[in-house]
């Protein structure tokens, strides 16, 4: 894949740009090393201060870099200020939280273990290289960033070459804040230069953000050289709807959990499960509003929905609609894209869904919703379940214990309860089964690479 922006709206190639040479990554490399270095001497204080002054670069320079993502991948104008206001504070986050994460736990009775003291320590690994997707070009880039560059990592972005603009803005926006030279930049390569990369002594672990077959070749890579890794992959959460729920509220939302950013977000409802009871109300509901959804020109503050950010993306999309439809699925909204230019798809609602579908067990990464109808608990958590998958999930309801026996049970990383999926700082976020493994943000986030080294003193 070429390293260019396409405008997603139009298909038309904005810019090109050129790879960065096995030199040039070297280079990049030995810097982030003798940053990382550098940086174990520097206080959390110190660090604090060029994360809150990167922070202010990032706040004052909202309307540009929006329309840089909204360019790139095509998520409507409003959202894309939303996401780089929400890095801002993320980074704000760690810069005043890190030291109570990563501080010294004493053991309180170190007569127990024949010590006079006895405690643990948090010690960055060093340079970590973040491989990330489009979707999120700035909020999956810095939810790994600031908690590493607090900890006194440093860090290398390998981005998805469809937003080489958005990945050149944070090339330099940590060393504008303050961070030495090299403490995080981007390397301007193609996936096939990854490996090479994970290999290098220099770096010593890695994070993705991204599909289950990447998931799979750098967890492989990174495991050969017994490698840290996290992964955060695909996701096929369920969003259940059971009889005592606000049906109007969780209509709402679930509109919202599912176009949020054209619909292409890992974490967002894509399988709507609900109960016979309420189901016939919540599907009409839920069809008209994502019919009645704004589409067109994401620079637009009025659209709602904008381009899928890649054509070849919209057409698999569409593929797993086609197949459901051919195998009997009912379109309840949508189920099409507009005759316009750009990479558009109409918000979809798609029903009585079964096995030997695609769109059962694959993720739709786009604004299309399946819905399911059950007749208990028991069957909607078979379902919810069912496929590799198990980011996160949602459960609507206010009988509590209905509530517990979803917490309980939901094979996933988080359950919201009565709300949608939302990567909030303080908050750890990840996933199990085919979704990943590891955690990102919160306390958890930052220790991910950290070394946790025991002291014992006789």
């Amino acid at each position: 894949m070429a390293i260019a922006t396409v405008n997603p709206a139009t298909g038309v190639t904005e810019k090109t740009f050129e790879a960065h040479d096995s030199q040039e990554v070297d280079r990049r490399i030995a810097l982030a090393d003798a940053a990382t270095r550098g940086m174990r001497t520097t206080s959390f204080e110190e660090r604090g201060r060029w994360m809150n002054a990167a922070a202010d670069l990032l706040e004052a320079d909202v309307d540009v870099v929006a329309r840089i993502m909204t360019l790139e991948m095509g998520k409507p104008i409003a959202q894309a200020r939303g996401e780089a206001l929400k890095c801002a504070k993320g980074m704000r986050f760690y810069a005043e939280h890190a030291a109570e994460f990563l501080a010294d736990e004493p053991l309180e009775n170190p007569s127990s273990v024949n010590a006079s003291a006895a405690y643990s320590v948090y010690q960055p690994l060093g340079v970590v290289l973040a491989v990330m997707p489009w979707n999120f070009p700035m909020w999956q880039v810095v939810r790994f960033a600031a908690p590493a560059l607090m900890a006194g990592n440093s860090g290398l972005l390998k981005h998805a070459s469809n937003v080489p603009q958005t990945a050149l803005y944070l090339d330099t926006l940590f060393t504008r804040g303050g961070f030495p030279e090299g403490a995080f930049s981007t390397l301007l390569v193609g996936s096939q230069a990854i490996a090479a990369v994970i290999q290098d002594s220099r770096v010593k672990a890695v994070t993705l953000t991204g599909s289950e077959p990447a998931g799979r070749e750098v967890a492989a890579n990174a495991g050969s050289q017994i490698k840290k890794a996290v992964l955060e992959l695909g996701g096929s959460d369920p969003f259940i709807v059971m009889p005592s729920a606000d049906i109007e509220k969780a209509v709402d939302v679930a509109v919202t959990a599912r176009v949020q950013n054209n619909g292409q977000s890992c974490i967002a409802g894509k399988r709507f499960i609900v109960h016979a009871d309420v189901y016939d109300r919540f599907a009409a509901l839920f069809a008209d509003k994502l019919s009645a959804l704004i589409v067109g020109d994401p620079m637009d503050d009025a659209t709602q929905v904008g381009p899928l950010a890649t054509e070849s993306g919209r057409d698999e999309l569409a593929e797993l609609v086609d197949d459901a439809k051919l195998h009997g699925a009912t379109i309840l909204a949508g189920g099409s894209a507009p005759d316009r230019a750009g990479w558009f798809y109409n918000p979809t609602l798609i029903a009585d869904l079964h096995n030997g579908m695609r769109l059962v067990m694959e993720e739709a990464f786009g604004p299309v919703a399946s819905l399911y109808r059950v007749e208990s608990r028991e069957e909607a958590l078979e379902i919810a379940n069912q496929t590799t998958f198990g980011l996160s999930s949602a459960v609507w309801t206010t009988d509590a214990v209905d509530e517990q026996y979803f917490i309980d049970a939901l094979d996933a990383g988080a359950v919201f309860v009565n709300g949608m999926t939302i990567s909030y700082p303080e908050l750890p976020f990840g996933g199990i089964k085919a979704s990943g493994y590891g955690r990102e943000l919160a306390a958890a986030g930052i220790r991910e690479f950290c070394n946790l080294k025991t002291v014992w003193k006789g």
